[in-house]
């Protein structure tokens, strides 16, 4: 019940309200967990502006609709998180989205989230790092407005240089059981 307190009060209030109550093995592995790493220095090197170019399936097989936008990344909460901010189009409508990536120490895991001007919802991935592919491979899910029940969704998000970058996106159709691939974005950084 004592490690329940605790993380309630570090979750609600803070370090600060909980450090009296710990133990120095508690409060060393709360700094190493709340201390940015190595995972966050790499998201740094993502922080500035990118032009985008978004590739759209609405029908597996079917011709790509293409549009373009910009997405301005910025490490936030002293190095903690990586905010994006998108701005474009997409099937001819002004389009903006925020995403917010990620990685919990504790969990090892890449935790990444999206809402943006086309819904209500927040969609929310985890995913782990491939070292050979340079690549977090991502997986949750989203809400399907048609049925108000949740859609598989995977996302690979690949480093292919400082300078490129490709998210790939696909989904579980309901109705079939079949994944198809439904958007990839190219950035090339400005």
């Amino acid at each position: 019940m004592k490690r329940i307190v605790i993380l309630f009060a570090a979750c609600v209030l803070g370090t600060g309200a909980m450090a009296q109550s710990m133990s120095d093995a508690e409060m060393k592995a709360w700094q190493d967990f709340m201390t940015p790493g190595d995972v966050h220095q790499m998201m740094a090197k993502w922080d500035g502006t990118w032009t985008a170019t978004t590739r759209m399936w609405m029908e597996p097989g079917s011709a790509p609709q293409t549009s373009s936008g910009t997405s301005v990344n910025t490490m936030i909460l002293g190095g903690r998180y990586q905010e994006s901010k998108f701005k474009g189009e997409a099937m001819g409508m002004p389009f903006e989205g925020v995403s917010t990536v990620g990685y919990d120490k504790a969990k090892k895991k890449f935790i990444s989230t999206w809402v943006d001007n086309m819904g209500t919802s927040i969609m929310m991935l985890t995913g782990t790092w491939d070292a050979a592919s340079k690549s977090i491979r991502f997986s949750g899910t989203c809400s399907d407005p048609m049925n108000g029940k949740d859609v598989k969704v995977r996302e690979v998000f690949t480093i292919k240089d400082d300078n490129n970058h490709m998210m790939e996106m696909w989904m579980t159709d309901p109705k079939t059981g079949k994944e198809a691939k439904t958007m990839e974005i190219s950035y090339v950084r400005k």
